[in-house]
């Protein structure tokens, strides 16, 4: 199929620097996105923890390439590379994939960033980059969904300095408080096979879960083609994406990692002062 962003969507994104699909994968399809997240022994196998200002945590796994598990062919199926192609306006690769997850009452946040922020320092000379967070779980603002501030990807990659002991880098707090003063918070509440696409320059972040409920994401992101870095310092370079049908869901069943994936065993955080 195509993009799943109609011209509207698109234009909302391109205004906004974030829009959100609804149920983007359907009921059988997240249910096995979310049993392959719980199940397979190297997502499992490679939980990070990332530590807030408070010492709470985030419990995170990160894989830089799509293989032929079930959340391989979801990153992998038409409907998600043709909407990221539209998005960014040309060819696309798969950059990573990540598990995100707060659990109930100690789940830690996130601080205020762009992931171009980050990126910049794997090599990509340009901001030609998205992502895309499919709910697993019910993401509220109780349980510590996205927040995106509209309209922040036209600001450019804004400076980063590093949050001492936690391994987050966050945007500048100086210029974050004219930025909030100016532009609009949206809190992107998703219910299970929702999905936000963002692109790489939007500032987000994600505050502590205290609630009784857990909040599972999965994270796909894409590079453009033309935009492959410029360093081999890591596996997040250019690879060909073979797409697949968005049936090969369902056909896949419960297919766990087959070691294609480069699971990384700490998240990249750059030395940004």
């Amino acid at each position: 199929m195509p993009s799943i962003l109609s011209q509207s969507q698109l234009a909302d994104f391109q205004k906004n620097g974030f829009v959100i699909a609804r149920r983007m994968f359907d009921t059988d399809e997240t249910d096995l996105l979310r049993t392959a997240m719980e199940q397979d022994p190297e997502v499992s196998g490679h939980i990070l923890d990332r530590l807030d200002a408070q010492g709470a945590a985030t419990r995170i796994a990160l894989w830089n390439r799509a293989g032929d598990s079930v959340y391989g062919m979801a990153a992998r199926c038409v409907r998600m590379v043709d909407t990221m192609e539209q998005i960014l306006g040309g060819p696309v690769y798969h950059f990573q994939s990540k598990l995100t997850a707060k659990e109930p009452f100690v789940g830690g946040a996130w601080e205020w960033h762009q992931d171009y922020g980050y990126w910049y320092y794997n090599g990509c000379l340009f901001p030609h980059l998205a992502s895309c967070q499919i709910a697993l779980d019910d993401s509220t603002a109780a349980n510590g969904c996205l927040t995106m501030i509209a309209g922040s990807h036209r600001l450019g990659r804004i400076d980063h300095v590093p949050v001492p002991g936690e391994g987050q880098n966050v945007a500048d707090p100086v210029r974050m408080r004219e930025i909030t003063a100016r532009l609009p918070e949206v809190a992107c509440e998703l219910q299970p096979g929702d999905a936000v696409f963002f692109h790489s320059n939007t500032l987000h972040r994600s505050a502590q879960n205290r609630s009784a409920h857990r909040r599972w994401t999965l994270i796909c992101c894409y590079n453009r083609v033309d935009n492959d870095t410029v360093t081999r310092t890591d596996d997040r370079y250019y690879v060909p994406l073979e797409r697949v049908p968005d049936s090969a869901l369902k056909a896949a069943g419960l297919r766990f990692a087959s070691g294609a994936e480069h699971f990384t065993s700490r998240p990249f955080v750059p030395k940004v002062a």
